[in-house]
C-alpha cells in the first residue's frame, strides 16, 4: 500500500523538473563570427521562449521573447533546411555564420535562402535587447 503511494508522489514531484528541463533546452543556438570587427555573437533561442544573447564584448543578456516573436520565429523555422556545412573559403574576412535547430548544425559563409528569415529575425532579437549597462 505504502509503495504505490510513494510511486505517486515521487512521479508528481519529478514532473517540474523535467518540464524545467525541458524549457532550458536549446531550441535553437546561432552564431556570427569573424569579420573585420572581429563579430562573435550568440543567439540561444529556449524551449520556454526565453533567449540568451552575448557579443564578444559586454554582458550576456537573458530576455523573453513576446508571443508574435515566438510565432514568427516558429513560422521561419518551419521552412528552414540546416543542410551541410560549408569549406571555408580562401581569403579573410569572412563572416561564418553557424545554426543549430532540431538536432541538427551547420556552419555557412553564405546564407541558404532558408536560412535568411532566420537569421535576419535572430539578428534583430539581439539588436532590440542586447544592450550593455
Amino acid at each position: 500500500m505504502l509503495l504505490p503511494v510513494l510511486l505517486l508522489a515521487l512521479s508528481a514531484s519529478m514532473a517540474p523538473a523535467q518540464a524545467e528541463v525541458a524549457s532550458k533546452r536549446a531550441l535553437v543556438d546561432f552564431r556570427k563570427q569573424g569579420g573585420f570587427a572581429g563579430l562573435n555573437d550568440r543567439v540561444i533561442v529556449y524551449g520556454n521562449g526565453c533567449v540568451r544573447l552575448s557579443r564578444r564584448t559586454g554582458p550576456t543578456i537573458d530576455k523573453c521573447l513576446t508571443a508574435k516573436e515566438r510565432r514568427k520565429l516558429h513560422g521561419h523555422l518551419r521552412h528552414l533546411r540546416i543542410g551541410a556545412s560549408e569549406r571555408p573559403p580562401q581569403g579573410a574576412d569572412f563572416i561564418r555564420y553557424t545554426l543549430a535547430y532540431d538536432h541538427r548544425g551547420a556552419a555557412r559563409y553564405r546564407l541558404p535562402a532558408s536560412w535568411q528569415p532566420v537569421v535576419r529575425l535572430l539578428d534583430q532579437i539581439m539588436e532590440k535587447y542586447w544592450a550593455p549597462d
